[in-house]
């Protein structure tokens, strides 16, 4: 087994030693995904390690009840927004629904980064009416998408 291993760099197609420094990308090495909704869903994200807390407290997520207050989810999404270190926002449909004004604009505008996915939640079945990457995908096929049975 050992002699394997000590001969392995040499069976390798390419100089794994000197690929072994290197960054995989040379832009935007360090984006992020936010995630804005219910307990269940940013809890899921988090344990599967997207949440993170910088040295002053602030999170790359926000847990969404029936005490959090319309602005507060403004608030947050604007940040997310603003960010530079945020590549994808997912939010919960429910949520998306009482902020739309604000991703109607964030469409308008042509934001590419960070890109703005809308995902369901446990309590109320996915609408794709009402997400707009699949009203954009509608157009791109010309309105003709199926979406009844979803």
């Amino acid at each position: 087994w050992l002699k394997f291993c000590v001969q392995l760099p040499r069976l390798l197609p390419f100089n794994y030693r000197a690929a072994m420094g290197r960054k995989k990308f040379l832009n935007q090495t360090d984006m992020k995904v936010a995630v804005i909704g219910d307990e269940d869903t940013v809890t899921g994200f988090v344990l599967a390690g997207v949440g993170q807390r910088d040295g002053q407290g602030s999170t790359n997520f926000l847990i969404v009840d029936s005490k959090t207050k319309r602005k507060e989810v403004e608030d947050k999404f604007l940040e997310f927004q603003q960010s530079r270190d945020i590549g994808v926002i997912l939010i919960n449909q429910t949520v998306a629904e009482e902020i739309r004004h604000l991703l109607t604009e964030h469409t308008a505008r042509g934001i590419v980064v960070p890109t703005v996915l809308e995902i369901p939640s446990k309590d109320k079945p996915y609408d794709p009416n009402a997400d707009q990457v699949m009203q954009r995908v509608k157009v791109f096929f010309g309105g003709n998408i199926d979406t009844s049975d979803w």
